[in-house]
């Protein structure tokens, strides 16, 4: 399994936190998640250019590690 690594290239391993580098629209709701915005606790998945995480009132979300940054 490849090292899922950040936009800066940190290391990402689960139970981490890490900040968004950009706006980001969640598809199929209204909700924007801002940049800076902090999610805590991501899971990793098999795929590592992606993340799993819970924010903002939005459960079982998916992001890329090209728009967060380590905390």
């Amino acid at each position: 399994m490849a090292d899922t690594k950040d936009s800066n290239g940190n290391l990402l391993k689960d139970g981490d936190s890490v900040t968004l580098t950009k706006d980001l629209k969640v598809k199929g709701t209204s909700v924007t998640l801002k940049r800076g915005t902090m999610v805590r606790n991501i899971r990793l998945t098999d795929d590592p250019a992606e993340i799993e995480c819970n924010a903002d009132k939005v459960k079982g979300l998916v992001l890329r590690t090209e728009f967060l940054k380590k905390a």
